[in-house]
């Protein structure tokens, strides 16, 4: 008898978690399709109302395709600096003992703290006309504020955390023993890196570039403080984006918001990619 309700009572536990189970999936799904799907169906739908050649016309638009240029640009520049400073950073605190290693942490950690608004603010106050440093950039001709090299220092600056922070765990994982014979076998720094480190840490790498793009790509807050909203010349995407809604030139704002979507899709189809190789890789 005891051993027929025990049958019963595991098969009752085993009804209740497929139940909580279906249940969490369902409103995962609906969660998603409400927050993710129906707004990307909306931005493409809007985006061709008016037909193909209203969509081609603000696609592409001179103004458009400065803006997409200078995304391009912005992107390209964050992601390769906070690849060297992502690999020095983690290869840093991960190998190395020595006084302030929370403290570079933490300041690492700064950008994901502080609103991307205030992080432009900060810029403005920095290089410009009421900054420490206008005196000397202005006494050389360089030019931050409302000017390209700001918005790239706006976008490293958002993004320089997504590198480091999967590189640090994944070195510490690693350990240090097998530097450390590759270096008493009289390999050299570089050769380390190559042949040791890198083959260990290439998908957490690659994973980290593919965040940081996709933020650099999308970043609003900061860049929109210090760009000045000069069309044709300090203009991301998001930007015009948002002047283009802001002007009710609303076919065109979101023919322009479908290139951000489609980046996205890209760019999530990347991310997959990577963690599907990166599990087969472990698998091996």
């Amino acid at each position: 008898m005891s051993q027929t309700n025990k049958a019963i009572q595991k098969k009752s536990t085993n009804s209740d978690t497929k139940g909580v189970k279906v249940l969490l999936i369902s409103l995962g799904i609906i969660f998603i399709f409400i927050m993710l799907v129906i707004p990307m169906i909306a931005v493409i739908t809007y985006a061709f109302q008016d037909g193909l050649k209203a969509y081609q016309e603000a696609i592409f638009d001179p103004y458009t395709i400065k803006a997409l240029q200078l995304t391009l640009l912005a992107t390209v520049t964050a992601v390769a600096i906070n690849t060297v400073f992502g690999l020095f950073a983690a290869w840093t605190i991960t190998k190395f003992k020595f006084r302030g290693k929370h403290l570079l942490t933490t300041l690492i950690d700064i950008p994901f703290a502080i609103s991307p608004v205030i992080a432009g603010l900060v810029l403005i106050l920095t290089f410009g006309k009421i900054g420490w440093a206008y005196d000397f950039l202005n006494a050389h001709n360089i030019k931050i504020v409302f000017a390209v090299p700001g918005i790239i220092l706006a976008t490293v600056f958002v993004t320089f955390p997504f590198i480091s922070r999967e590189l640090i765990p994944v070195l510490s994982a690693q350990g240090t023993d097998e530097e450390e014979a590759a270096a008493l076998m009289g390999a050299g720094g570089f050769n380390i890196f190559r042949k040791v480190t890198l083959p260990h840490i290439k998908w957490a790498l690659l994973y980290g570039i593919v965040l940081c793009t996709a933020r650099a790509m999308g970043e609003f807050g900061a860049v929109s403080v210090i760009s000045g909203h000069l069309r044709g010349k300090t203009n991301t995407l998001p930007l015009h984006v948002e002047i283009l809604y802001n002007d009710f030139q609303l076919t065109s704002a979101f023919a322009v918001a479908s290139i951000l979507v489609i980046l996205a899709v890209i760019i999530l189809i990347l991310r997959n990619l990577i963690e599907y190789k990166a599990k087969k890789a472990g698998e091996k």
